[in-house]
């Protein structure tokens, strides 16, 4: 092949162009609004096995757009893709097939809004006090989903006709500060502090870290944390094997995955495996995970998208450092970068809030954001540290009333904040120049 002349790096620039001159665009024409059921829960056992649970269907409404995917050509031809990429560091430009499918309109704030409720009930097993009732919703006692099991959990919702499928997955369980208590705090913290940390965890000195793998002064085996990551009882392999049973189960349906914090993440590693629409929600930066796992790079991502706010330190990857809310908490959110486009409130500027932990919650995108029929401009966010380095809050105006927002006695102060805005949601875009763990050096070193 007259390529085979040229450097690899040079082969896979050209292949990559190639790739985007035949780029299948989206129609534009107009999508049905989807209403889907609830039908399944899913949690994983003490042994690591998925199990399912049906329960009475519940009705949720939600806006479609035509959008581009790259699909694997089959799951055992990603698996080789992945065993090379680990082995030889090999690019498979072969493996990739872009499709037109039907996703959710992420430029909707009702569809936001429907999709952060249904994300938010991945936290409970049915029908609680905090279940988001949504456009007919019907009261039921679920079964079949055991309080123990300590793993992943989610609920799968189907659409009316059975041509879509939304598998949702819940996002750390961590007391206070998100999601609430239960079994699954243990194995949630580890997935985080594997997953977001640049080296297994290891703030500082007095951390425990969760692998072998630090080599002093700021060095990290680079062989040694990505196979760690690889581990089969953590999130990744655990969805992945998840999303192939749905498969079975619903053969010929289109899959969206949809989560809040580590279940956004994880959701977002599924969709990067398996070319499935995602929305997630105030996830940590998940783009050094893909890379240490090895997963083929298709030849874009934007099926995948983030919806975060400047308020939170986590999400933004600014919830790091020794004396950081997480670290006093015993995580490790070190990482700051994501996969596909990110839809950015700037709630910081915009709306008075000030950067803290507590805004990180599901229910406080649903209620204070989401919920609120605001407009917004399409500037950037100012106040960002570029180096990664601050904790949370430096660098931000203090001009409000703390966590909650606020107006400033002084009204002729706040002018810049009443500027004239324009979306119903920010335009979705691409992270610019993003590095994780830039201060870390990693390699193989003896020990």
């Amino acid at each position: 092949m007259m390529l085979d002349i040229f450097p690899v790096t040079f082969r896979l620039l050209l292949t990559s162009l190639l790739w985007l001159e035949d780029t299948p665009q989206p129609r534009h024409q107009a999508t049905p609004r989807m209403l889907f059921q609830l039908r399944h829960q899913h949690a994983v056992t003490n042994s690591s096995r998925v199990i399912f649970s049906d329960v009475h269907p519940y009705t949720y409404a939600v806006d479609t757009s035509h959008l581009v995917t790259y699909k694997p050509s089959s799951h055992s031809a990603f698996r080789s893709a992945r065993l090379r990429s680990i082995r030889h560091g090999q690019n498979d430009g072969d493996l990739w097939q872009g499709v037109e499918t039907l996703g959710p309109d992420v430029t909707d704030r009702e569809t936001l809004l429907a999709l952060a409720k249904i994300g938010s009930n991945a936290y409970f097993a049915g029908p609680e006090a905090a279940w988001y009732d949504v456009d007919g919703f019907n009261t039921s006692i679920p079964v079949g989903w055991s309080p123990t099991d300590d793993g992943l959990r989610g609920h799968i919702f189907v659409s009316s006709d059975n041509s879509t499928v939304i598998l949702t997955i819940k996002g750390t369980s961590a007391g206070w500060i998100t999601g609430g208590g239960g079994p699954t705090v243990r194995k949630d913290k580890l997935n985080d502090n594997m997953m977001f940390s640049c080296c297994c965890a290891r703030v500082g000195p007095t951390w425990s870290p969760v692998c072998g793998c630090y080599n002093g002064s700021g060095r990290c085996g680079q062989n040694c944390v990505e196979s760690a990551l690889q581990d089969d009882d953590l999130y990744y392999s655990v969805g992945v094997d998840l999303y192939n049973n749905i498969t079975y189960m619903y053969p010929d349906a289109n899959i969206w995955v949809i989560g809040h914090s580590l279940g956004g993440s994880v959701s977002s590693l599924i969709g990067a495996t398996f070319g499935a629409p995602v929305v997630a929600f105030e996830a940590p930066g998940e783009k050094l995970a893909a890379t240490r796992l090895h997963l083929p790079s298709p030849p874009s991502t934007h099926h995948i998208t983030h919806v975060i706010h400047t308020a939170d330190p986590i999400a933004m990857g600014i919830c790091n450092g020794v004396t950081s809310s997480c670290a006093i908490a015993g995580y490790a959110m070190e990482t700051r970068c994501h996969l596909g486009k990110v839809v950015l409130y700037d709630t910081v500027t915009k709306l008075g809030w000030s950067v803290d932990i507590r805004t990180h919650s599901i229910l406080n995108v649903i209620d204070r954001l989401l919920t609120q029929e605001l407009e917004w401009d399409d500037e950037p966010p100012k106040g960002d540290d570029e180096n990664g380095e601050s904790d949370e809050g430096e660098g931000v105006s203090t001009r409000r009333w703390g966590w909650w927002g606020g107006k400033d006695d002084d009204k002729d102060k706040d002018t810049d904040m009443e500027k004239e805005v324009r979306l119903a949601v920010p335009v979705a875009k691409e992270e610019v120049d993003c590095v994780d763990c830039f201060n870390w050096e990693y390699g193989e070193w003896a020990k």
